[in-house]
């Protein structure tokens, strides 16, 4: 057996997760034993699952534990892909906190409290968020407050505020902040009329009054007097109400309009590519497809119809946020919208650049998906066709790809504003540049248009 701990699994006492044989695994040391024993004992291991809410487990002989010390080793239900909040679109981090404070809720019928409440304990089973962390809950603390409001406002409540009332794009702080963004600088960042709105005037900016008087209490939160069970349900109630008000809408953009301006070509092009793209992943039947410059997951979704996992992948948050809308209006389980851009993705993280994976460390995917995007990244982003190659090369083993000649529309309108600068851009040198990465497996022009796509097998 061949262990390896996850690097982001190291903080906690209580236990930690490994793989083994690829298998993501946990071990629940013997400091932890009453808390777990009182989880499963009090019925809230129970509800939670029952809900969907917690990821299930299976227990295995805890003689198989790596280290000495374990009180259980634990299987968890195993996830296709790990996502990370600030590649959440808004309703995606809204849903994560409103699962929290449910997960919450639950505790405190059972006796037991989340002691934390981190939105990378959260993940999504299609579209449901589901509390990964089974080490998350003690036994309820006797009229003491909250231990994770703190925690729950900075990763939560702050930057939805900043998302809704500010701009979506604030949600990028929590990629600068990996403990959630401080309550000091949301408030300075949030209008002033916020102030008059009492669940942010009390959750974020008086919060961060007393955070600053009272630097060394965790809970943020001035001591004194008995923090009752009714008041630990007003809390959560308040915090859901501050949650369920915060909204935002999809601006129009150029990609999230994008199918709907009509593209530039024709409908029985488009339905060729429709026809090809099912037909290829079909017969390849990957587990796992990224599909890079989703926009709003149309061929996402002809993906997921193959029975893929498929991560749909969009640099415009607009784009993003209508595809999870879809998503949950349609019940879709196999598509996970993310907002991520290609030229700049989602770096390691944390400590000793360990905690929180790459995008590339979390592949590779069986097919990456990329239609009607090497010229945005090889003219609007100056990356050249090689360098394109090598970053597919390790993202994935199979490659579906499109490439858009220079006298298509659509990359007619990117050399409209630059120099043409890009001699190599053609079919033949767009072969010779994956020629060292890819073999051509099939290669087919769409009907009624000059694009052309390929289906690429890495060497």
């Amino acid at each position: 057996m061949t262990d390896a701990p996850v690097p982001g699994s190291f903080r906690d006492p209580s236990g930690f997760v490994f793989r083994r044989d690829g298998v993501v695994l946990r071990q629940v040391n013997a400091s932890y034993a009453d808390d777990y024993d009182l989880l499963l004992s009090s019925g809230l291991y129970d509800a939670l699952t029952d809900a969907g809410l917690l990821l299930p487990h299976a227990e295995l002989d805890v003689a198989d534990a790596p280290e000495p010390g374990a009180h259980r080793l634990l299987r968890p239900e195993q996830l296709g892909f790990v996502s990370h909040p600030y590649e959440w679109c808004f309703s995606q981090l809204k849903a994560a906190a409103l699962a929290t404070l449910r997960i919450q809720s639950v505790a405190l019928d059972h006796g037991m409290s989340l002691r934390d409440a981190s939105a990378y304990n959260i993940q999504f089973r299609g579209t449901a968020p589901v509390l990964i962390d089974t080490l998350s809950f003690e036994a309820l603390p006797d009229g003491e407050p909250w231990v994770a409001y703190r925690q729950f406002c900075q990763h939560f409540l702050a930057p939805l505020a900043l998302e809704s009332l500010v701009d979506v794009r604030l949600g990028q702080l929590l990629r600068i902040h990996l403990d959630g963004v401080p309550l000091d600088l949301a408030s300075r960042l949030l209008p002033a009329g916020t102030r008059l709105r009492p669940s942010l005037s009390l959750h974020l900016h008086a919060h961060a009054k007393s955070q600053r008087r009272h630097a060394g209490d965790a809970t943020g939160r001035a001591g004194g007097g008995r923090f009752s069970l009714q008041a630990f349900r007003g809390l959560i109630d308040s915090l859901s109400g501050a949650v369920k008000k915060l909204t935002w809408n999809p601006q129009p953009s150029e990609w999230v309009d994008y199918y709907a301006a009509g593209q530039s070509y024709g409908e029985d092009a488009a339905e060729h590519k429709r026809e090809l793209v099912a037909k290829l992943l079909g017969e390849l039947s990957p587990a796992v497809v990224w599909d890079f410059g989703a926009n709003t997951g149309r061929f996402s979704r002809v993906a997921a119809e193959t029975g893929a996992l498929v991560v749909a992948l969009e640099m415009d948050p607009s784009s993003v946020e209508a595809s999870w809308r879809e998503a949950v209006a349609a019940g879709e389980e196999r598509i996970l919208p993310l907002v991520l851009d290609l030229s700049n993705p989602s770096p390691a993280l944390g400590w000793a650049h360990a905690e929180r994976q790459s995008l590339a460390e979390r592949g590779p995917a069986d097919v990456v998906l990329a239609l009607a995007l090497v010229h945005h990244l090889a003219i609007a982003n100056n990356v050249p066709l090689e360098r394109i190659a090598d970053h597919f090369a390790d993202l994935g083993r199979w490659l579906l790809i499109e490439f858009v000649p220079k006298a298509d529309p659509m990359v007619q309108r990117l050399l409209a504003s630059r120099q043409d600068v890009f001699p190599g851009y053609t079919e033949e040198g767009f072969e010779a540049a994956f020629a060292d990465r890819f073999d051509i497996d099939r290669r087919e022009r769409l009907r009624g248009s000059e694009r052309t796509l390929y289906l690429l097998r890495r060497r």
